[in-house]
């Protein structure tokens, strides 16, 4: 493991300039360049709230705020799902994506995921900068509480790269893997307490949520920007666990086969 450390501190000029590159890259033909890394989200928070929280509100009728109760709800789930989403949903493809680097140059494989991962810090960023700033415009800032989303984004930081590692491995050499999550993905997210309350399903489907490690993550980002209250740590033993075993899953399945990537690639 620290071997692994060493290796990458050693390569972050690599893993920088991948980041800046694939920045500058994803820009290089717009005109309005990073703004649109401004522009998205705005867009959304708007379109959230005034479109929305008029049709939704009711729904969420424990929130005091009904005029952006719903919107807050909204913002505060699809965010941290997307940080979610985008980690896993690149680095299932990394090292797909990057077979003719990985072919033509000698460097610790696992540059790529952590560049995966700074780059969706980066959107994450400006995007929950602009969620707080309406948040404080909007007299909806949750006060000292905020803190919290910090070790829960370590939590869901922790679950999505190990789970991305260890798809973006098995991807590899069995290119369905890819596929078939992509749609697994999307059923995820419907099962996920993100659009509408949990309250509002049935008791039989209430219960099975427990077993969704992601339900207890969005409902702790949701508990802290909506209801702004300090998230139910216990009830995050089961992501943290998950998060555990999934990096040292994804971490061992890496070690095993990374020799054997560049023959399969």
């Amino acid at each position: 493991m620290l071997n692994m450390l060493y290796s990458l501190w050693a390569y972050r000029g690599f893993i920088f300039g991948s980041v800046k590159r694939e920045f500058q890259l994803k820009y290089r033909n717009s005109l309005l360049g990073a703004a649109w890394n401004i522009i998205n989200p705005l867009a959304m928070i708007v379109v959230y709230t005034v479109i929305f929280s008029q049709l939704m509100h009711s729904r969420l009728s424990s929130v005091d705020n009904s005029v952006y109760g719903y919107s807050v709800y909204l913002c505060a789930g699809t965010l941290t799902w997307g940080l979610f989403a985008e980690i896993v949903g690149r680095s299932q493809n990394t090292f797909i994506e990057n077979a003719t680097l990985l072919k033509k140059l000698s460097f610790p494989r696992l540059c790529l995921p952590v560049v995966v991962i700074i780059n969706a810090l980066i959107n994450f960023s400006i995007t929950i900068s602009l969620f707080t700033l309406f948040l404080l415009l909007t007299d909806n800032f949750p006060g000292w509480v905020y803190v919290a989303i910090f070790p829960l984004l370590l939590i869901l930081m922790g679950f999505a790269i190990g789970l991305g590692i260890t798809l973006g491995v098995l991807n590899v050499f069995f290119r369905d893997v890819g596929h078939s999550f992509g749609i697994f993905l999307q059923f995820w997210f419907w099962f996920t307490p993100i659009i509408y309350p949990i309250t509002t399903l049935p008791e039989v489907l209430q219960k099975l949520m427990v077993y969704n490690p992601m339900a207890s993550i969005i409902s702790a980002f949701q508990t802290v920007f909506v209801y702004r209250l300090w998230p139910q740590w216990d009830a995050l033993i089961y992501p943290v666990i998950l998060a555990f075993l999934f990096c040292i899953l994804g971490l061992y399945i890496f070690r095993m086969h990374v020799g054997e990537m560049v023959d399969e690639l």
